[in-house]
């Protein structure tokens, strides 16, 4: 049994890592993530294959993948990782705020119409670190607004493996 941790005891919200078995709901949220992205105008960002359930399986094995649960149920889920990210040691048009050690965000997802998951996201994730980096789509205004809220600065472009652009951002707690 994964060990649960409270994030967010007004709304009955827990985070826990995601095991083997809960493959299928961490792909539900991903579909789920999928559709709200074009909704929201950014079609871009995820394909039809990508994130694959091979990574998302590597993921799960490796621990780095979460689930968000409100009042039991499944409502998000996210990767959080300690860094380097590969993809992270070229960045164009600006520089990363230092060259601490960090953690870097991936695969956020959840379900319509929940609010404050990138909130208790950086709650929990800045109990593990004091620097947080993450990228995002250029089109996925509603993830650079959050970040903008949550005290992200912008800190440049940097290139995904299939080499598309990202705007990159960093907190420094």
């Amino acid at each position: 049994m994964t060990k649960e941790k409270t994030i967010n005891p007004s709304s009955g919200r827990t985070i826990c890592r995601a095991s083997i078995d809960d493959l299928s709901i961490v792909m539900g949220l991903i579909e789920q993530g999928k559709a709200k992205m074009i909704k929201a105008g950014n079609p871009n960002q995820w394909s039809a294959s990508y994130p694959a359930e091979s990574t998302i399986r590597c993921d799960i094995t490796q621990g780095d993948c979460y689930l968000i649960h409100e009042c039991g149920k499944p409502i998000a889920t996210f990767v959080a990782k300690e860094g380097p990210e590969p993809n992270y040691h070229h960045i164009d048009n600006g520089s990363w705020l230092d060259d601490q050690p960090y953690y870097v965000i991936h695969r956020v997802a959840s379900v319509e119409g929940v609010h404050g998951v990138m909130a208790d996201i950086i709650k929990y994730c800045s109990a593990l670190t004091s620097s947080i980096r993450i990228d995002t789509h250029a089109d996925n205004r509603p993830m650079q607004t959050s970040l903008s809220r949550l005290g992200f600065v912008y800190c440049g472009i940097i290139y995904v493996e299939n080499g598309d652009s990202r705007q990159a951002y960093q907190r420094v707690f």
